[in-house]
């Protein structure tokens, strides 16, 4: 006779599924090894039937998500299994995969909102994580599942994944802490050294490949195509349900409110697809009753998603990614293409590019109040700047803009902008060190000119 756990977790399966985003019939269980449709080669989606969840009102999920936020009680205490039943529900307890991720602080940037005209400027610091990045909600998902799939008889025996960094980190503290070996493929000399001793450090087994990171989602594909090993890029929807927890964050700590615009830095478009399926998800259990405006920012130097937006959406494009400072997008053929389109028409999105003197400057901008911003995060707000100079951002509007991944991962980075090292950019913000001796006079007369006392 089945267990009352076993019940609930086959009822629980039975409404959250995998679908094709193409609007193909089949279901497929979130348990399968299964990536993409089997009829139209479609991605798929994880989805959660309404009706069951409708037997809570809206202010009923509310109360619940606000009383587990930051608790200790596990696995509440995470900011994505504290929204388990928006989450995978079907998941036993002891095959949560967590760090108590997420619940990152939502840093009202006063003093830089009011420099740029927009005093209603919030910053989600996604990189206050584990890891340090914003990958942390969506592996803990992926990873949790997997544990959960191998303790059922699974023929998975490892995860695996592409990356230029921030994913790479986020899968392998994830796989060591359950105990699940993981292989990572890395575009050789195009990850900061921060990020590639992240997965050394926790046992990966990393592998530096001669191409860019396009190149390495075409071989972890090849890869994977062996169901001993599971495929953890983001074309796996799991992953998505981890990051959509994000904008539901965002809304609860502006105490069920959304703001007018979120702006995001992309590569190959899971997060913006994740922040739509979040907010989706809330208007349709009544949580809130409007869209924010999303913003998809990109490089100049990897933009298709820029190009795309600026024919219309009539067709994908794609490009070979030149070398950029935000390396983390760096990506020339996105995946979620399909998703990230629809994310941006309805929400009467925007897509918008910046140059690498345009995000190096808005990241040392940024700094210089307060901040420590990576590159990506540089895009984004670069993006912000550009709006609001055309007036599409207004000064009375609600804006925030997600940093995807702490600053300390791209010191290299900072230390060549202070330095004026990195080559075509105009350091105008640069702060270097100044060396002195061992002298009171000297140094007196320095802090005089500085200070102009």
């Amino acid at each position: 006779m089945s267990s009352v756990a076993e019940l609930k977790s086959d009822t629980a399966s039975q409404t959250v599924y995998f679908r094709c985003v193409a609007g193909c019939a089949e279901k497929h269980s979130i348990y399968d090894v299964i990536y993409t449709c089997p009829t139209c080669g479609s991605l798929l989606e994880v989805h959660h039937e309404r009706q069951p969840l409708k037997k809570r009102n809206a202010y009923q999920w509310q109360q619940l998500f606000d009383s587990r936020a930051s608790t200790s009680s596990w696995p509440y205490g995470s900011g994505v299994w504290g929204m388990r039943e928006w989450v995978i529900p079907s998941l036993a307890d002891e095959n949560v995969v967590s760090m108590f991720e997420g619940n990152t602080n939502l840093f009202w940037a006063e003093r830089l909102g009011k420099q740029l005209g927009v005093p209603d400027l919030w910053i989600k610091l996604c990189g206050n994580s584990h890891t340090g990045s914003f990958k942390d909600l969506g592996m803990t998902v992926l990873v949790s599942v997997v544990k959960q799939m191998m303790a059922q008889g699974s023929p998975v025996k490892a995860v695996a994944c592409a990356s230029t960094g921030d994913t790479s980190a986020a899968l392998a503290a994830y796989a060591a802490y359950a105990g699940i070996p993981a292989v990572i493929f890395l575009p050789a000399g195009k990850v900061s050294t921060a990020q590639l001793i992240q997965p050394v450090s926790n046992g990966a087994h990393v592998l530096a490949l001669d191409t860019d990171f396009d190149g390495c989602m075409k071989i972890v594909q090849e890869v994977t195509k062996d169901d001993s090993i599971y495929l953890a890029n983001s074309m796996n929807s799991l992953r998505i349900e981890g990051q959509k927890t994000v904008g539901i964050e965002i809304v609860r700590q502006f105490e069920w409110e959304v703001p007018d615009w979120i702006i995001i830095p992309v590569g190959n478009l899971g997060n913006i697809s994740a922040l739509h399926k979040g907010f989706q998800l809330m208007m349709d259990l009544g949580l809130i009753n409007r869209m924010p405006r999303l913003v998809a920012a990109q490089t100049e130097r990897a933009n298709p998603f820029y190009q795309s937006f600026k024919n219309g959406f009539r067709e994908k494009v794609s490009v070979t990614a030149s070398d950029t400072l935000a390396n983390a997008i760096r990506i020339g053929d996105p995946v979620s293409y399909v998703k990230a389109v629809k994310a941006v028409q309805e929400t009467d999105g925007i897509v918008e590019q910046a140059s690498e003197d345009e995000l190096a400057a808005a990241a040392a901008h940024a700094d210089l109040t307060g901040m420590f911003t990576c590159p990506h995060t540089g895009v984004a707000l670069a993006v912000l700047t550009k709006l609001i100079k055309r007036g599409v951002i207004k000064s009375s509007d609600r804006t925030v803009v997600l940093s995807t991944a702490h600053g300390l991962k791209f010191t290299d980075f900072k230390v060549g902008y202070h330095e004026s090292t990195l080559e075509g950019i105009n350091s105008q913000y640069a702060n270097p060190a100044v060396h002195l001796p061992a002298d009171a006079s000297a140094v007196k007369d320095e802090i005089a000119k500085r200070l102009n006392l």
